[in-house]
């Protein structure tokens, strides 16, 4: 097996194996509006920790879960990981993209569950890829550059403030505050980058809210969750970016 097949071997079992945690934070994040985090099972049994399966053992024997399934987040994170692998290789950012990935499918299965992004994820994604990234400037043979990731998150933030400020019903507050990591992770590889990942998001936010439409299941004035495809232009445009570098 050679040594870029194995990367991406391990990338997808760590995404895998990372993903599979997911649930339990996923319902305990999808709560609804006013409150931080939910606190107890839908039966009103205390919720212990954040990882792991969503199943109450204080609930009756054959009660189905009260949150998502395993395995949808396992496997979205594994082949979210899996790509990673195989666009950037064995470059130092790797392991940064790496430890975000499952951050950031939490963060799109809860906007999509509730159509909201919460401020304990949002804000120290955005920190913690900065920081991060800074580690991997400071190894030898990275491909991107932190300035311009600093750049990229501020630009990306403020603008995306910007049409919360011009139309708060169409931008929420949370999808400002995921732009300020959005912008780190596309800015690492340059402005090339944060345009494609940009243009991406809003491409298949609008192409998603089109079909809804189509189907007759939204009108033109429904609110969709952004995150979702704010990270997916974020996905794209770092693979894109990883590749040509």
């Amino acid at each position: 097996m050679s040594l870029d097949l194995l990367l991406v071997v391990v990338a997808a079992l760590w995404g895998a194996a990372t993903g599979a945690l997911l649930p339990r934070a996923a319902y305990r994040f999808s709560a609804p509006s006013g409150e931080e985090w939910r606190e107890c099972c839908p039966r009103e049994h205390p919720v212990a920790g954040w990882l792991g399966r969503a199943r109450c053992g204080q609930c009756p024997a054959g009660t189905a879960p009260y949150g998502p399934p395993a395995t949808s987040p396992a496997t979205v994170t594994a082949l979210v990981c899996a790509a990673l692998a195989a666009a950037t290789g064995t470059r130092p950012e790797l392991a940064v993209w790496l430890l975000l990935a499952p951050a950031a499918v939490l963060l799109a299965v809860v906007d999509l569950r509730v159509r909201r992004l919460p401020d304990p994820l949002t804000l120290p994604l955005a920190g913690a890829a900065l920081a991060l990234l800074g580690l991997a400037a400071l190894l030898p043979e990275h491909a991107g550059r932190w300035t311009t990731a600093l750049l990229g998150a501020l630009a990306l933030g403020a603008g995306y403030g910007v049409l919360f400020l011009i139309n708060p019903a169409g931008m929420g507050f949370g999808d400002v505050k995921l732009a300020l990591a959005a912008g780190a992770a596309l800015g690492w590889y340059g402005w090339s980058a944060v345009m494609l990942g940009t243009l991406a998001g809003f491409l298949l936010g609008a192409l998603y809210g089109g079909a809804l439409v189509v189907a007759r299941r939204a009108g033109r004035k429904t609110a969709i969750p952004f995150g979702p495809f704010l990270l997916a232009g974020v996905f794209l445009g770092v693979l894109a970016g990883a590749g040509a570098a």
